[in-house]
């Protein structure tokens, strides 16, 4: 089931991004959802990126590399 949620923004916050980005995204809903996927995936990438410093310096500490 895909349920929404309705958010309150500042009017002219709202027609700044739309003036500025409204080429690229047809409504400001359409933005916003854009830019939540990038900040989550961002924060995804960057558990990654220490994890796999985690396991590197395991393996450091085993002699592996």
């Amino acid at each position: 089931m895909n349920t929404q949620r309705q958010v309150s923004l500042p009017e002219e916050l709202c027609a700044a991004a739309e003036q500025r980005y409204g080429k690229q995204f047809p409504t400001i809903e359409s933005l916003l959802e854009f830019i939540l996927h990038e900040i989550l995936r961002d924060d995804a990438e960057k558990l990654d990126q220490k994890e796999k410093a985690i396991l590197e310096q395991r393996l450091r500490d085993l002699g592996y590399i």
